[in-house]
């Protein structure tokens, strides 16, 4: 990949002796190659990244509240869209269904942290009845999913802002 010979400069006499190295092996290393894969990798990670959040596009209230931190465990998300169906990660699930199987999760999972994901334009009520299944199945550590940049409280604007 990087070694190559080089030939040792001789001025004007040319002398053949027995065993007498003419080469000598170079000591340079091509790193074009290493660049050209790490700027491909970036790229790939660029283009991947956004796409490793969960995918239920959803219009999220703005509010001026602070991110939340990062968990060790991949967070589990309960999604409701506009029409009204709940997503557990990616997955639709029947309301009849939800307490079941998140239940079988709580089971399974470290953290009893929840991330509840609600379009904006929902009413409140459904929000509020799917928070009561939720805390009926035992997660009473539901974070609500907001973006962040919204208005804050009596016209203040959020931290860091």
């Amino acid at each position: 990949m990087g070694a190559g010979v080089m030939k040792k400069a001789g001025g004007g006499r040319r002398r053949r002796r027995s065993g007498h190295r003419r080469h000598a092996a170079m000591s340079e290393i091509n790193v074009t190659p290493f660049v050209d894969v790490m700027l491909v990798l970036l790229i790939i990670f660029m283009v991947a990244a956004p796409l490793l959040t969960v995918g239920v596009p959803l219009e999220l209230p703005k509010t001026a509240a602070r991110a939340v931190p990062a968990e060790q465990e991949e967070p589990l998300t309960i999604s409701l869209t506009l029409d009204g169906q709940i997503m557990v990660m990616n997955t639709p699930v029947p309301d009849a269904e939800l307490i079941g199987r998140l239940r079988a999760v709580a089971a399974e999972r470290v953290s009893d942290k929840l991330y509840l994901r609600a379009d904006g334009a929902i009413p409140y009520e459904r929000v509020v009845q799917v928070m009561g299944a939720l805390n009926n199945a035992g997660y009473s550590n539901i974070v609500l999913v907001t973006d962040a940049g919204g208005p804050g409280f009596a016209g203040q604007t959020a931290p860091g802002n």
